[in-house]
């Protein structure tokens, strides 16, 4: 079957950095589907482990962690899908990634694909919904309801992918005050129609802009990147007790600075389930089958910033250089071999 990958980690802009390649295609067992894929989309986790890993010897690595496909085959202990079912997941960091015909995932980390979404626009929901919702549900513990609460959440990196549709998730299942951080015009705007209330810009200082808007301190921070480089100001704005989740991979932080205000740390890897098959594994596919529902109901809408084509190696050259540069607005999507 077709598929991109590489064979040593190399700079964007060598030709081999991503290479079209055949592999074996595989078959369904246990709890796995074999999924035929029809589109993907592109994240940072891409790029940072092409980055950063090289493959075993003559072996191509397969990267991509989202995808919309029909279910083609499925093992003997699968209880939650059929033949012909058209799902959405992220898939699994220790397995084959999506960038490929056909791809084999643990049916416990798959849901049904939204029905009113095209495949490329289902395709750029998967990673960054399980993402933001395990961040805001389950570490930062908010609670779902529609009447307005006293909660303020600060979302810095509002207008990347799990910004995109956390501001989303926010807005139609908390009663939270939402400030979204944003410095380019383009990406104020962007935030804005996802639902944020206030803006501020994050290449100036934070505090000064949020005490500004006189809506008292905040009590949850969802930071979705450099997070080391806003530790203080985060102390400074967030009321005593508040809550601190963060994605990214600072190089260093010093977590005694949030002693004081007896603050609590979260991180949020979305790959923890999937990668120890924990006991709570299945939420993942609960939470993506809960999020197309919303999106059937017209609630919450697609993330696709913008469709780059077709599924092969020159496309995916460009959507890595893209994410590298950190120019996106919402996400980078293929479709079709």
């Amino acid at each position: 079957m077709k598929a991109v990958g590489y064979t040593q980690s190399l700079a964007i802009n060598e030709n081999d950095a991503l290479i079209d390649v055949d592999i074996e295609k595989q078959s369904a067992s246990g709890r796995d589907l074999l999924v035929k894929i029809n589109a993907i989309a592109v994240n940072p986790v891409d790029y940072k482990i092409r980055q950063r890993v090289n493959p075993e010897a003559g072996t191509p690595k397969i990267l991509g962690w989202d995808a919309v496909g029909e279910v083609v085959e499925i093992g003997a202990d699968v209880s939650e899908f059929a033949v012909g079912d058209r799902v959405y997941y992220a898939g699994d960091l220790t397995r084959q990634g999506t960038n490929a015909e056909y791809q084999l995932v643990d049916e416990r980390i798959v849901g049904h694909a939204p029905k009113t979404l095209s495949d490329s626009e289902a395709a750029a929901l998967p990673l960054t919904t399980i993402t933001a919702y395990e961040l805001l549900f389950d570490h930062l513990a908010l609670a779902q309801q529609q009447e307005k609460s006293d909660e303020v959440v600060l979302v810095v990196g509002a207008a990347g992918g799990v910004g995109s549709i956390m501001l989303q998730l926010l807005k139609t299942l908390t009663g939270a005050t939402v400030i979204a951080t944003a410095s380019r015009q383009s990406s104020k705007d962007w935030v804005v129609s996802l639902g944020a209330d206030y803006v501020v810009d994050h290449s100036k200082p934070l505090a000064q802009q949020i005490e500004a808007l006189n809506i008292g301190q905040v009590t949850h921070v969802a930071s979705l990147n450099n997070t080391g480089a806003y530790v203080e100001a985060f102390v400074e704005v967030m009321k005593p007790k508040g809550k601190l989740a963060l994605i990214d991979d600072p190089e260093s932080l010093d977590v005694s600075k949030l002693k004081q205000k007896s603050l609590s740390l979260h991180w949020e890897f979305m790959f923890t389930r999937s990668m120890f098959e924990t006991d709570d594994m299945v939420e993942q596919s609960h939470l993506l089958n809960h999020v197309a529902n919303l999106i059937d109901e017209g609630k919450v809408k697609t993330t696709v910033g913008k469709h780059l084509g077709k599924i092969n190696a020159a496309n995916l050259k460009k959507a890595h250089q893209i994410l590298e540069e950190g120019s996106a607005i919402g996400k980078l999507v293929l479709e079709g071999f």
